[in-house]
């Protein structure tokens, strides 16, 4: 799959979020999950407006339409990524950090939406090291190290798994 060009594995029905938000400059918050909509989602016209409207309702963002991305502070900017890789109807969505550089506040946002999307029947790999906000939301947690797998299940055996502890804290937790 690595060797795909990002629009193919977004045709394919992979979407995701960039760690640092890279909202498209210059466009408002509907334009950048408009483009979602017809370029990832390939919809044309009022089935793309309609699908991007619906995105943003379903986010909360549908207030923040007209605003352009650019003036969004990074919590806006974070749910626009979300939002915008939800434009393009994803089978498989991947969030990269998103709740680094957030307040444990703003991260618990980001949780409820990400919770709210379970409706949505859409497979979600959420790559974090904020644990405390993962716990709030994942059924399954895959730990690795070096890039292999160490780990992985109900979050709380993973957590107190020794290997996993032993690669992330050094030793048995007190």
């Amino acid at each position: 799959m690595s060797a795909r060009s990002a629009a193919d594995r977004c045709r394919a029905g992979i979407a995701r979020t960039h760690q640092v938000p890279r909202p498209f400059l210059g466009m408002t918050v509907f334009e950048n999950v408009l483009t979602g909509a017809t370029h990832g989602a390939g919809l044309h016209a009022r089935d793309a407006g309609d699908r991007a409207m619906e995105c943003l309702r379903l986010c909360g963002m549908e207030a923040l339409a007209n605003r352009r991305a650019e003036t969004l502070g990074l919590l806006g900017r974070k749910r626009l990524e979300l939002v915008r890789a939800l434009a393009t109807s994803p089978k498989v969505l991947l969030l990269d950090e998103i709740g680094g550089g957030l307040t444990d506040a703003e991260a618990s946002e980001l949780v409820d939406l990400v919770r709210a999307l379970r409706s949505q029947r859409i497979a979600i790999v959420w790559i974090e090291h904020m644990v405390h906000v993962l716990l709030q939301v994942a059924t399954r947690l895959v730990c690795m190290d070096g890039g292999r797998i160490i780990a992985s299940g109900d979050p709380q055996a993973v957590l107190s798994d020794a290997t996993v502890v032993e690669a992330y804290l050094g030793g048995v937790a007190a």
